[in-house]
């Protein structure tokens, strides 16, 4: 059987020659067109007038398009349509694109649109969460408040109460392969769109709506990201829409894509957050009592922002039982980048929170913070405790949003990492080490996670397949989900071969299309293999039963689809052979599969109910070191142990997961968004904003799977494994802020992301 074994990506191969082909790639015919927006020069204020007669005047110049040019919707949002591809007179963030140049070269467009001279009656910008709070500027009438039990009973009652705030910035997808588009002009004004998104469906919307044309005169084809982090859900909008209108308007196609600067100035970044907690305690560090205020700044238009935000307080409990808990969120609206969605999905801001609640907690009662994790954890699936005085009120194993928990594994998976990472005597070490050294100072930091799997939207819980046998036993097939570099595509076709029993070579997984299956939902909330992957299995059993019932037609007793071969009886066939018996008898070989997670109810508004169908968990122990005069550092070895459920392709998991941890450190230590007070974003390069490199991994990075099947009815019962590791991250920026506290008495209280700057400053603090 092909699922379960640890196979290469498909296209790794391609990936390493340079001969994989992205967007930029596709040979476009010769009279193409390219196009580049013209952008804001200011944050906030009404255009008084637009001069563009230099940029129509440039040489390779074939057209220049105001919002006046539309010819029908003049929108790119995926929610509220709040967000027009081309301003309309009011310009909301420094980089919003206000007019677009259709050239004959990329160079010609990206050189004319700077031309524009436009003139704006500027408003005062308002950029900061503060100035919006003080504004009241926000989405939504006011904050979105969730409550589990009497929690200012519980906070006044409580042996011991601290409270907190933590600072947590943004983070730029740095997709390698940046937005792009290319649109295709077909008879009778339908449009053929490639598109380089995780959403083909919404960029098949968002065109049509563009061209007032129905979406069945739409077609958009994705073979493959270099990478999309949640950046290409709903930021590619623009360019597909873009490139369409003009390729409409001129009768010739048309193609856009980014340059780096433009891309980072203009498409959304992970929301910033600010978290403020309010706590209570007994002498053991159990939680009696927890009032989170989460304010996250969401940018000018809505996008993804309401979604993102309740994730945030979906994950303000992380493994942790709260007895009770109120959960504020405010959903600040500002002159900035519309943020959007980003992997995790607000799910790590919220975690990030009951973390360092978590740490907090444990320096105050000088207990080790792993003890204090233990003795908050949910009671496990089996009925184990983290203690066995419990309190009655506490025994209720709930969410505070009254999700029963009832697959909970991280106590086993906690006291495997402790044993495997020798937790105790590197504890010791370290101390050891911190004693001897005044400068070099080393920190350990341990973070679990518990994270929910499914869309909190209910109905984009939901997938689809297409799958064909061929006269030869060839298999082609295509399902709704996106290969952003994940291996989404080889695990699915591991599954296609598994049902089939043929080798995964037999498969062949095509472009996915919306011309071939229909509405799908983005390939995002780690949903992936979850979704498409059970959609092709329903469509592969479809071909596989008729099949099984013509071989036992002709030749009786029980069929057996094995090792390349079709087996009944005595008499064994190959797959291809057994092919061959279905279709000259006139059995169908191709088949539709639909898959929609079941289980699933949730009201977002009163915070009630089961939005995931399952949770998948794991944890990490990071150790680092920091130099107490310059704020420099290193992550010296990592530990993880992640739960992805029956792996069914355990090499790219182990991927996802050491992927995911590194740029959940790189969010929390050197990837630092900086807006000026013109709104102006001044990391908007690999000059100034630094992703982590090679050489920032762990020196020592150990993970491994805790291989056990999922409770849950998956396919083949694995677990997503997209999202969860980056919360595994947190380990480092926890383990810096235990290294900051051996430099004197007072809590760090580090904000992220835990540059060497804010390093050297926490180090400060605490040393006075």
């Amino acid at each position: 059987m092909s699922v379960g074994k640890p196979l290469p990506h498909d296209a790794g191969t391609l990936h390493v020659t340079g001969t994989a082909r992205y967007i930029d790639d596709i040979p476009a015919p010769a009279n193409t067109l390219h196009l580049a927006f013209g952008m804001s020069d200011c944050a906030a204020g009404t255009i008084t007038s637009m001069n563009l007669d230099v940029v129509r005047a440039t040489g390779g110049v074939v057209a220049v398009l105001t919002a006046d040019d539309l010819p029908f919707a003049n929108d790119v949002s995926p929610s509220a349509h709040d967000e027009p591809l081309l301003a309309t007179g009011t310009i909301h963030y420094l980089g919003q694109p206000l007019f677009m140049v259709v050239a004959t070269s990329h160079l010609a467009a990206r050189k004319a649109a700077r031309l524009g001279k436009i003139e704006v009656d500027e408003v005062v910008p308002i950029l900061t969460i503060d100035e919006a709070l003080a504004a009241d500027s926000r989405f939504e009438d006011g904050p979105r408040i969730w409550t589990k039990g009497d929690v200012d009973a519980a906070l006044k009652d409580a042996p011991h109460r601290l409270s907190g705030t933590i600072e947590m910035g943004g983070q730029e997808h740095f997709y390698l392969e940046g937005q792009a588009a290319l649109a295709l002009p077909q008879e009778g004004g339908d449009m053929v769109v490639h598109s380089s998104t995780q959403h083909p469906t919404e960029i098949q919307h968002k065109v049509a709506e563009a061209l007032g044309v129905p979406m069945h005169a739409v077609r958009c084809e994705v073979r493959r990201m270099g990478g999309g982090f949640g950046g290409k859900e709903s930021q590619g909008n623009a360019l597909a829409v873009g490139c369409a209108v003009a390729a409409r308007a001129t009768g010739r196609p048309c193609k856009m894509r980014y340059d780096r600067d433009d891309d980072m100035m203009i498409t959304g970044k992970r929301h910033d957050f600010r978290i403020s907690y309010d706590i209570g305690f007994d002498d053991t560090g159990r939680l009696t009592g927890v009032d989170f205020t989460q304010l996250t700044r969401c940018g000018w238009a809505l996008d993804l922002s309401i979604p993102v935000a309740d994730r945030a307080m979906l994950h303000a409990d992380n493994a942790y039982l709260l007895p009770t808990a109120r959960i504020t969120s405010h959903r600040l609206k500002t002159n900035t980048q519309s943020a959007t969605a980003y992997r995790g999905f607000g799910g790590p801001q919220g975690v990030l929170g009951i973390e360092r609640v978590m740490d907090h907690i444990a320096a105050a009662l000088g207990r080790d913070p792993v003890a204090v994790r233990q003795a908050n954890y949910y009671t496990s699936r089996t009925g184990k405790q983290a203690s066995k005085d419990i309190p009655d009120q506490v025994k209720p194993n709930t969410t505070p949003y009254g999700m029963d928990v009832t697959d909970f594994i991280l106590h086993e998976m906690t006291e495997r990492l402790l044993t495997d990472a020798n937790y105790v005597d590197r504890k010791a070490t370290v101390a050891a080490f911190n004693a001897a050294n005044p400068v070099l100072k080393r920190g350990l930091g341990i973070s679990p996670v518990k994270f929910g799997i499914s869309f909190t939207l209910t109905h984009l819980n939901q997938a689809g397949a297409l799958v064909h046998v061929y006269q030869d036993g060839s298999i082609h097939l295509n399902h709704g989900g996106t290969e952003m570099g994940q291996g989404l595509f080889q695990k699915i076709a591991q599954v296609a071969a598994s049902r089939f029993g043929v080798d995964v070579s037999a498969i062949k997984i095509t472009a996915t299309d919306t011309g071939k299956v229909p509405n799908t939902s983005a390939t995002a909330a780690s949903s992936g293999t979850d979704l498409n992957g059970m959609a092709v299995q329903i469509a592969c059993d479809k071909i596989r039963d008729r099949i099984a019932t013509c071989v036992a037609a002709h030749h009786g007793g029980d069929v057996r689809f094995e090792n390349g071969h079709v087996i009944t009886g005595d008499v064994s066939m190959t797959f291809a052979e057994a092919a061959m018996l279905a279709y000259t008898h006139r059995v169908s070989l191709s088949a539709t599969g639909f898959y929609k997670t079941p289980d699933l109810s949730w009201d977002r508004i009163k915070g009630e109910g089961r939005p995931f169908y399952y949770f998948a968990q794991g944890i990490a122990l990071t150790e680092v070191v920091i130099d107490t005069l310059t704020g420099e550092n290193r992550i010296l070895r990592t530990d993880v142990i992640h739960d992805a459920g029956a792996s069914p392709n355990p090499a790219l998991d182990v991927g996802q997961i050491e992927g995911g941890y590194v740029q959940g450190a790189g969010w929390l230590t050197t990837e630092e968004l900086i807006w000026d007070d013109k709104g102006r974003l001044r990391t908007h390069a690999p000059s100034t904003y630094k992703i982590p490199a090679t050489s920032d991994r762990p020196d020592v990075f150990n993970v491994s799977l805790w291989d056990a099947p999922n409770p849950a009815q998956t396919v083949y019962r694995s677990k997503a494994v997209g999202e969860p590791p980056f919360m595994l991250g947190i380990s480092a920026f926890l383990a810096l802020s235990d290294a900051i506290g051996t430099c004197g008495d007072a809590y760090p209280a580090l904000d992220a992301p835990a540059t060497p700057e804010r390093i050297l400053a926490a180090v400060g603090r605490v040393r006075t």
